[in-house]
C-alpha cells in the first residue's frame, strides 16, 4: 500500500528487503583511489556480484570497453555487463533511489558531489545517476538535495532514517535548513517520518576514507520499523556513545532496534580499518555480508547472529578487504531496482539502440 506524501501523491519508498528486478554495481575503474589494491577491490567486487547473482539478476557496470574485457573472466555468465562512461564504482551513493509511484516504479536521482567534495573528475559519476533510470526505462525526477544512497535507510513503511552531521555537513547542503531538507525528502521520497540521528562512526570521519557519517556502515532495517544496530559491548569504546544516541532517536520513533555487537577490523598501510559487517546487502532471499577474515571465530559469530536475525534468508559472506580499506563494502557497491508488479520487465541496462560511446 502507498504511503501518501505531503503533496498528496502516491509514492512509496521500499524497504531493501522488498523483491528486486535486479542489482547494479560498478566495476572499479580508478587505479589511482585504489593504489595497490585495485586489482583485489576488482576480485572483491565481481565476488560480490557473482553471489548476488545466484539469487537475482545483476549488471556490472563498466567504464569501458577496456574495462568490461577485464571484468568478464571474473564474472559468471549470470551477471551481464554493460558499457557506460563512469569514474568511480560506489553505485550506492551516485546511483538513483527507486520508489513506487504513480507511474510505477520510478527512480530519485539526488545531487552528487563525491561525497562533500572530497573527489574532483566525478562528472560522469553524476550523470550516471539517470543514465541507469533511462537504460531500464523508468521514469526518473532530479532531487535538489546533496545526498547519497549510503547515508540513507528505510523501513518501507514511511520511516527514513539518516545522519545529520552527514546530511546537513557544510560541505554538502549548505544552502538549506533541516526543515527544508526534511520536507524535500518526504516529498520526493513519500515518507512519513524522517529520523535524524546525531551522529556517527567515529571512523568514517576521515578525510581521505570517510564519508562524514553514513549510515549503513551501522544500520540495517529489516523490517518494518525494526533495525539492526551496531552497539559496542566496550562502554570504553569511542563509539558506544555515539551509537547510544542514535539509539535513543530511533526508539523515540517507535523502531525496535535490535544490538549488534560485531565489527571487524584490522591494520592496513599503519592505519586502521574498520570492516563493518552490518555493510550487508538484502537481495532476493539471501544476505550478502562483507568479511574481513582477520578473525575467523568473530566472523563466524557475526554470521551467526545475522542468521538468527533473518531467519528466511541465505546468509552468504564475501571475503572483503580491499574494499573496507577504501571506507566500504557490500552495501556501498551494490544499488537495488525494486521489481514492479506491474511491469515484468527485469529493468536489464543493456542498451536498445546506439549504444553510448565510452569515454
Amino acid at each position: 500500500m502507498l504511503s501518501i506524501d505531503g503533496n498528496g501523491n502516491g509514492v512509496r519508498l521500499p524497504a531493501e528487503w522488498e523483491p528486486h528486478a535486479r542489482t547494479v554495481m560498478g566495476f572499479p575503474c580508478r587505479p589511482s583511489a585504489w593504489g595497490a589494491t585495485f586489482a583485489e577491490g576488482r576480485a572483491e567486487a565481481a565476488a560480490a556480484a557473482n553471489a548476488i547473482a545466484a539469487f537475482e539478476p545483476v549488471t556490472m557496470i563498466c567504464a569501458s570497453s577496456a574495462d568490461e574485457r577485464d571484468a568478464r573472466p571474473l564474472l559468471t555468465d549470470a551477471v551481464e555487463t554493460v558499457v557506460i562512461p563512469m569514474d568511480g564504482s560506489w553505485l550506492r551513493d551516485n546511483g538513483p533511489i527507486y520508489v513506487h509511484g504513480p507511474t510505477g516504479r520510478e527512480a530519485r536521482v539526488f545531487r552528487f558531489n563525491a561525497w562533500g567534495e572530497r573527489h574532483a573528475q566525478r562528472d560522469r559519476d553524476i550523470k550516471l545517476g539517470w543514465t541507469i533510470p533511462e537504460r531500464t526505462g523508468d521514469h526518473y525526477e532530479l532531487v535538489d538535495v546533496v545526498l547519497e544512497g549510503g547515508a540513507v535507510a528505510g523501513d518501507g513503511a514511511g520511516l527514513l532514517a539518516l545522519v545529520e552531521e552527514c546530511v546537513m555537513h557544510p560541505n554538502r547542503n549548505w544552502d538549506r535548513t533541516r526543515d527544508e531538507v526534511e520536507r524535500t525528502l518526504i516529498e520526493s521520497l513519500g515518507l512519513d517520518r524522517v529520523v535524524w540521528l546525531p551522529r556517527a562512526l567515529w571512523q568514517d570521519l576521515d578525510r581521505d576514507y570517510g564519508t562524514d557519517g553514513h549510515i549503513d556502515l551501522f544500520v540495517d532495517f529489516i523490517g518494518e520499523r525494526r533495525c539492526l544496530m551496531y552497539a559496542p559491548e566496550d562502554a570504553s569504546d569511542a563509539n558506544a556513545e555515539i551509537m547510544a544516541e542514535g539509539r535513543a532517536a530511533l526508539e523515540s520513533a517507535g523502531v525496535e532496534v535490535l544490538p549488534f555487537p560485531y565489527m571487524a577490523g584490522f591494520t592496513a598501510d599503519g592505519r586502521e580499518v574498520i570492516a563493518p559487517y552490518l555493510n550487508l546487502y538484502l537481495c532476493n532471499g539471501a544476505v550478502i555480508v562483507p568479511v574481513s577474515g582477520e578473525d575467523p571465530d568473530l566472523d563466524e559469530a557475526a554470521l551467526g547472529a545475522l542468521r538468527a536475525a533473518l531467519p528466511d534468508r541465505e546468509v552468504v559472506p564475501v571475503l572483503m578487504r580491499a574494499a573496507p580499506m577504501q571506507g566500504g563494502a557490500v552495501h556501498c557497491m551494490t544499488q537495488q531496482i525494486p521489481d514492479d508488479p506491474d511491469d515484468p520487465r527485469a529493468a536489464s541496462l543493456a542498451p536498445r539502440g546506439k549504444e553510448e560511446a565510452p569515454c
